[in-house]
């Protein structure tokens, strides 16, 4: 049975997100609020909580992970960003946004769609996740927890433990998220390329 943490969305207790982030280094999958509904995150590269992860969502081999970011120069970590892509990222981040990169060598191969080096990565505005990332040091792998059949983000943490808690080693309350998930923005090319319109306003995207 999962852990059940209840965290201040506005004013994150410092305690418990250093517990959290000891489950993430001890390879636990943890959901957590972001801007854009609940997900599910693990450690980078963490192959044991990355298979727990898709056996959850039941994703297969073809599903773009998405690394949650603190800031631009981490996502230049580990996607290939020039001038023109840095710019579009700095003027929509943070917000509920998942962009579409190449990746560098930094990304873990089991991360990587089989036919294509891309990565998604987001910066979310979200306290909660602000400071997980900030203690944690690195991204976060992570999904959105979009239940299987069902089209929207879970975003009411007492029935993710409901449904999921036996799977999980920890799930952190931080209040009702939105219901969208975020905007998918394919930025490997450009112009830009809208694969999913969500929470975050596309229209900047548009050509």
């Amino acid at each position: 049975m999962s852990q059940f943490f209840q965290i201040h969305p506005d004013n994150p207790q410092k305690r418990l997100i250093d517990q959290a982030i000891q489950i993430i280094r001890n390879g636990g999958v943890v959901a957590y609020p972001t801007d854009s509904g609940y997900a599910l995150g693990c450690h980078l590269g963490d192959k044991k909580a990355i298979e727990k992860i898709k056996w959850v969502r039941s994703l297969d081999d073809k599903h773009n992970f998405t690394l949650v970011c603190s800031d631009l120069s981490q996502i230049g970590t580990y996607a290939k960003v020039d001038n023109d892509v840095f710019r579009l990222l700095k003027a929509h981040t943070p917000g509920p946004y998942t962009f579409i990169l190449e990746a560098t060598s930094e990304v873990p191969r089991l991360l990587l769609h089989p036919k294509r080096r891309s990565i998604g990565v987001r910066v979310p505005d979200h306290a909660i996740t602000r400071a997980l990332l900030a203690a944690l040091g690195e991204p976060l792998m992570s999904v959105t927890l979009i239940p299987v059949g069902e089209a929207l983000p879970m975003t009411d943490a007492e029935e993710i433990r409901e449904r999921f808690g036996a799977h999980l080693e920890l799930i952190i309350d931080g209040g009702a998220c939105h219901l969208e998930p975020t905007s998918v923005i394919d930025l490997r090319d450009l112009p830009p390329k809208i694969l999913r319109e969500g929470r975050g306003d596309v229209t900047p995207f548009q050509v």
